[in-house]
Order: C-alpha cells, then structure tokens, then sequence
C-alpha cells in the first residue's frame, strides 16, 4: 500500500499532465465542460463494467481514466475562472468530513441506517428548500433513480417489508397493464409498465443485490443464450427471421439447457 505523501505525488503528477495537455494539445484546448460531460460519464460506465468484471487491472486503469476526466474538467473550469481545482478538492474533503460526524465528531452512529439517515438529515440541513425526493438522482438513468428513490423513501419510513410483497406489487401492476391493453388504452398501458418497472427496479435490494448490476448480469447471459440459439439455428440451415414463435422458443430452451 502506497503512503499518503505519494498518493499526494502522484495525484499532483496526474495533475500536471492534465494542465500540460490543456495548454498545448489542440484538441484538449478547444474542449469545454459541456463537452467533456460525455467523457467523463463514459468513464463512469467503464470502471462500473470493468468492476463486473472484476479484472483488477481494468479496474485501476478506468479509474485512472476517471480521475483524470474529473481532473480535467476542474481544470477547464479554472481556465474559465468559474473555480479552482484547488476549490473542487477543498470542498469535497470538507463535504465528507462534514457529513461523517460519527468518525469526525461526537455523533454515535452504530449502523448503515444511521450513517444514512445522519447523511441525509445533514444533506437537508445543507439543501435547505430542496423538494424531497423530487431531486433524488435526477441525472441517473431511470434503473438506478428507481432504486434509489426506493432507498430514500426507506428512510423515510416507506418501503415494502419484503421481496414477496414487492414481487405481490410487480403482479398487481401487470394486470393493471393488462387491463388498460385489453382496453386499447396505450398510455394507460406505458403508465402502468412504468409502475412495474419501478417497483420491479427495487427487488434486488432486498436480497443484497442492486438493479444496475442484477440487469447487467442478466444482459450478459441474454447474450450467451442469443448467441447459442443462433449458432443452433445455422447448423440447421435455419433463419431466425422466419421461424415461428414456437420454432424459436424451442431453441430458446434447448439454448438454456446448454449455457
């Protein structure tokens, strides 16, 4: 394990790179914080698939690549004299210490709960005027605001007991789909789908697993088993395209029994 002062090193190292690379490389140069949001969201999403994947040395390179993006729109920002890097790392230290006053102050927080709860009574305090959940996860994609509303309005004191009264939700809301699709009520049908998804979105957690991730997995295997059934398909001179429904799902289960 490194030691602090050359964790200091090298983050300044990095820094440096990042200044250098904005003051003379022409395609850094004509970039702007609007632009460079694409970027640095791209690299979230590159640590999030190298970490499913659990290969150690993608994981450290995407952070790496991470911490430079961030680095490097702080930098943009001081060029624009909007703020300092300086300001950025300050406000961070000073943010977190603030919000753990169970390890900087005398508060007792024993549990996950109550470091959350501290966490977001603090949040309030901070963001005072802030509408609730109204600004939970709003940049998030809808999977992973969905749980997350879910979190907050556990702590609020609103959840569902258990999984099987989440999964009870998920069956009433299908046949509410049902319903509206039997009344040719698209927009009744897109609504109601919605309210299963969202539901459905917080089953995990209730078994120590998170939706993004249960997805991904399950995105994952979909591809192995789409793969297999085509590869059954070929070898039997047979096209997709033209299969019935119940010539595909045939393979689609011998394809299952294999993968």
């Amino acid at each position: 394990m490194s030691s602090a002062s050359e964790d200091l090193r090298e983050l300044a190292r990095l820094l440096e790179v990042v200044r250098k690379l904005r003051a003379e490389c022409p395609w850094d140069r004509e970039q702007n914080v609007a632009t460079s949001a694409r970027h640095l969201i791209e690299e979230a999403y590159e640590v999030a698939d190298a970490i499913a994947t659990n290969n150690n040395g993608d994981i450290a390179e995407e952070l790496g690549d991470l911490i430079y993006q961030a680095f490097f729109i702080a930098v943009i920002a001081e060029d624009e004299a909007r703020f300092s890097v300086e300001q950025v790392v300050r406000e961070a230290a000073d943010k977190f210490i603030r919000r753990h006053p169970h390890i900087y102050g005398d508060v007792k927080a024993d549990t996950t709960d109550q470091v959350l709860s501290n966490w977001e009574q603090i949040k309030a305090e901070e963001k005072k005027g802030s509408k609730g959940l109204a600004s939970t996860g709003r940049a998030l994609p809808a999977l992973m605001r969905a749980e997350k509303l879910g979190e907050k309005a556990r702590r609020k004191g609103m959840d569902w007991r258990n999984l099987k009264d989440v999964l009870k939700k998920v069956r009433e809301e299908l046949e509410e789909a049902e319903t509206a699709l039997a009344d040719g009520d698209d927009a009744a049908v897109a609504s109601e789908l919605g309210d299963m998804m969202l539901a459905l979105a917080n089953a995990p957690r209730f078994i120590g697993h998170n939706a993004e991730e249960t997805l991904r997995r399950a995105c994952d295997k979909f591809i192995v088993r789409f793969d297999a059934v085509e590869r059954l398909a070929s070898s039997r001179g047979l096209d997709l395209r033209k299969l019935s429904p119940s010539k595909i799902e045939a393979l689609w289960q011998e394809a299952k029994k294999a993968t």
